[in-house]
């Protein structure tokens, strides 16, 4: 009979084993203080980049067991535009779709073994972002920015795994 501290101990290493296999992202802002269109107050612009990071990483789950992305967030430009309001202390984000759409400029690499295979710098955006199918529901704040990701990294890294989790 195994001990409390060996069956651990096994998954401990079954866990790292498993880990090392998993594709890797890591995603860095560069400067986002000047991002031209990120929330002002410290917690909203906090829980927008987690917002970016958290798909980001769901997206590196699409690639090949051993390929790690990395992506440098150069400028991030959220869908719609912030109107002062006084509900709550929070600004209001309203949505034209006129000249308000998402926009991003990253530069990125996916690496294989320590060598670089894809890399280039990507400047995305989503002029027609109202005006077409999104794959993410209405109650999501960032389901425009995240159709617009998929896009991206469909087109410049490879397809997705499963489009279901992707809500």
């Amino acid at each position: 009979m195994k001990t409390t501290l060996e069956t651990l101990a096994l998954a401990g290493l079954l866990a790292l084993a498993a880990g090392g296999a998993a594709a890797a992202t890591t995603v860095n802002y560069i400067q986002p203080d000047k991002f031209s269109d990120i929330p002002f107050t410290p917690w909203e612009r906090e829980d927008a980049l987690k917002h970016i990071t958290d798909h980001f990483n769901k997206l590196g789950e699409s690639l090949p067991p051993g390929q790690d992305l990395r992506i440098d967030v150069l400028d991030v430009d959220l869908a719609g535009r912030e109107i002062p309001s006084a509900r709550n202390g929070r600004d209001l984000r309203i949505m034209t779709g006129r000249a308000d759409w998402p926009r991003m400029k990253l530069r990125y690499a996916v690496e294989q073994g320590g060598q670089v295979i894809k890399s280039g710098e990507s400047q995305i955006q989503d002029m027609d972002y109202q005006n077409h199918l999104n794959q993410y529901f209405d109650s999501d704040p960032f389901r425009y920015e995240k159709q617009m990701m998929d896009d991206w990294f469909v087109k410049n890294i490879g397809p997705l795994k499963d489009t279901r989790r992707r809500r």
